[in-house]
């Protein structure tokens, strides 16, 4: 059983991606942000270090696909490796942050691949607005995350529902993030684990 939880920055995929593995026994992989070296540096000059960035997550997320993901029997991951080449890095180009010839560079490599990457058995999306998204971002008070552009948020919120709305490699539920505080409130936890218990996954685990 692999689920994964994919949204925006400041969505709340850390948290739940806890909470969730809590509940049904499940081995949480999260996103090695704080491991990045070029980070900081990366929010400072996103023209700058994005392919140094990107590159970094890539081979990171790929180490953890292939070591704690695949042939796994319960996991759950924060993020996907799908997310940072088709939002992240495809965001960077769009938006001029990443010139032509490093985005074909690193979507070759993501390309050569991904043949070898598990898909998720569930995936969970969670839609967060622009202010929910700096809301929250505001409150986890990472130094570096503050001067985020709205621009770059807004441009991954697109992106994000335009992955989500092609998606066919598993079942989605999709989360609403300005409604829906499963951190604070009970019932909207429960809410999130009936859907993943309505497509099958639950206790006893019967995937």
């Amino acid at each position: 059983m692999y689920l994964a939880i994919s949204g925006n920055i400041g969505s709340g995929k850390s948290t739940l991606t806890r909470m969730l593995s809590e509940r049904y026994g499940l081995r949480p992989v999260y996103e090695p942000y704080a491991e990045n070296p070029y980070l900081e540096d990366f929010y400072a000059d996103m023209r700058r270090f994005s392919f140094h960035s990107q590159v970094y997550f890539l081979s990171r997320r790929l180490e953890q696909h292939l070591n704690l993901v695949t042939g796994a029997r319960y996991v759950i991951q924060d993020r996907t490796v799908f997310e940072d080449a088709n939002i992240f890095a495809r965001n960077l180009y769009q938006q001029g942050n990443m010139e032509k010839r490093d985005w074909e560079t690193y979507w070759g490599l993501y390309s050569g691949i991904l043949p070898a990457l598990r898909v998720p058995d569930l995936l969970i999306h969670i839609d967060a607005s622009l202010p929910t998204l700096r809301r929250r971002i505001a409150l986890r008070g990472r130094a570096y995350e503050q001067d985020i552009p709205d621009a770059y948020l807004s441009g991954l919120n697109v992106l994000y529902d335009d992955w989500i709305a092609r998606f066919g490699d598993c079942p989605v539920v999709w989360v609403d993030g300005n409604k829906l505080d499963f951190v604070h409130d009970p019932q909207a936890f429960e809410w999130v684990c009936g859907r993943v218990q309505a497509q099958g996954f639950g206790l006893p685990l019967l995937r």
